[in-house]
C-alpha cells in the first residue's frame, strides 16, 4: 500500500523543505554505502499480493472498508480502489522448508480472506487485470478513504497542469483510448509483489539479475489480456500502470530503469533525488537516520524493481530488492514454493 499520510494539501514551502530533507539524507544513505553500514544476515523474504473483491457476479464488489472491518487481520490492508485489498506476509529467512512455510501461511490467509469475504456475500479473485472491471467503475468515488491515495491524484495532476491523463494501447486486433481527471486507471492493475533482503555485496548482482528476470517472469505468468472488453497485450497491465500515473516530469515513474547498477544501489537513490521531483512533500520531524523523506520519495516511484531500505527492531539499516512484475502466483510457481530449499 505505501506509507499512509495525514495531508493531501501542499504549499511551495513544503517542497522546499521536503527537498532540503531528501538531499540530506540521501547524502547519508551515499555514506553509509561508502562505509557498508547495512545488515549482513542470511536472505529473507516476503511478498505482498493484491486482490480483487467481486460478486456473485463476478463484478468488482466496492467494499474494501467494511471487508476490512470485518476481517480484523493486520496482514490485510487497503489498496487504491474500494475493490482491491492486499494481503502480505511475515519475512521469513530463506532456509530449510522456508518456500514450503509461506506458501502454507498463504494458502492459510487466502482461505480466511475467503471465508470473510463470503460472510458479505463477495469472494476474493487473484487476477491481474478482473476482465470485468468497467471504465466507469474507475472513479473518484471508489477511491479508498486514504490521505496518501488523495494527495497522490492531486499532485499528479499538478504535474500535469491539470492534463487528463490519456491510456492509449494498441493490442493485437484492437486499440483502447480512453481519458481520465484522475489516476484510478492504476486501480485497473494488481500484482504479486516479491521482497527479498540482500546483503550489500551482492545487491547489485541480485537487482541486475531481477531486470534480466522480468521478461521471463511476465511471460510466464500472464494472465492480464483483457480491459474494458478490448482484447491487448498478453499482459495489459504493463501499459496500463505505465500510463496511468505519467506525470509528464522528469524520467516515467513506472519503468524497467535507466540502465543496469553499475557500484551500488545507491546510484538509484541518488536518481530518485536529481531525476524526480517529489509528489508527496511531506516534513516529517523524525531524525535524518530514519531517511523517512527518502523512504517516500522512493514509494512514488514504481520500478518494477524497485530498492527499499528498511530497518531492524535494533535500528540497523537494511537493503531489500522488490520484484514487482507478476500480475498473481502462476501454477508453476505454486510448485516452486512446495520444494525445500
Amino acid at each position: 500500500m505505501g506509507q499512509d499520510i495525514a495531508r493531501c494539501h501542499f504549499k511551495k514551502q513544503d517542497f522546499q523543505a521536503f527537498e532540503s530533507r531528501l538531499r540530506e539524507e540521501t547524502a547519508l544513505v551515499q555514506q553509509w554505502f561508502l562505509e557498508k553500514r547495512f545488515a549482513v544476515e542470511p536472505s529473507i523474504a516476503g511478498f505482498e499480493l493484491e486482490a480483487w473483491l467481486v460478486d456473485d457476479k463476478g463484478l468488482p464488489a466496492p467494499i474494501n472498508q467494511a471487508y476490512l472491518d470485518h476481517l480484523q487481520n493486520v496482514l490485510v490492508v487497503p489498496e487504491l480502489s474500494v475493490f482491491n485489498v492486499e494481503l502480505n506476509t511475515e519475512p521469513r529467512i530463506l532456509k530449510g522448508d522456508t518456500l514450503s512455510r509461506m506458501h502454507t501461511a498463504l494458502e492459510a490467509l487466502w482461505s480466511m480472506c475467503n471465508k470473510s469475504a463470503a460472510e458479505l456475500e463477495a469472494s476474493l479473485l487473484m487476477i491481474g487485470i478482473l476482465p470485468t472491471v468497467r471504465d466507469q467503475d474507475l472513479k473518484m468515488a471508489n477511491m479508498s478513504q486514504r490521505a496518501r491515495y488523495r494527495a497522490l491524484n492531486e499532485q499528479v495532476l499538478r504535474l500535469r497542469k491539470g492534463n487528463p491523463l490519456v491510456l492509449d494501447i494498441q493490442g493485437h486486433n484492437e486499440r483502447l483510448r480512453t481519458e481520465h481527471q484522475d489516476v484510478m486507471l492504476e486501480a485497473s492493475t494488481t500484482s504479486f509483489q516479491i521482497h527479498l533482503q540482500v546483503e550489500q555485496a551482492n545487491a547489485v548482482r541480485y537487482f541486475n539479475t531481477a531486470l534480466i528476470l522480468s521478461a521471463p517472469m511476465v511471460a510466464m505468468a500472464a494472465n492480464s489480456p483483457f480491459l474494458f472488453g478490448r482484447a491487448l497485450w498478453e499482459e495489459t497491465r504493463i501499459p496500463v500502470f505505465e500510463q496511468s500515473v505519467a506525470d509528464k516530469q522528469g524520467l516515467p515513474r513506472v519503468t524497467f530503469g535507466t540502465a543496469y547498477v553499475q557500484q551500488s544501489l545507491q546510484e538509484l537513490f541518488v536518481e530518485n533525488l536529481e531525476c524526480y521531483p517529489p509528489l508527496l512533500p511531506l516534513v516529517l520531524d523524525e531524525p535524518v537516520e530514519r531517511l523517512s523523506h527518502l523512504r517516500l520519495q522512493n514509494g512514488t516511484l514504481w520500478r518494477w524493481n524497485r530498492p527499499l531500505i528498511g530497518f531492524d527492531s535494533n535500528g540497523i539499516p537494511h537493503l531489500r530488492i522488490e520484484h514487482r512484475v507478476m500480475p498473481k502466483i502462476a501454477a508453476w510457481m505454486s510448485l516452486f514454493f512446495k520444494r525445500d530449499l
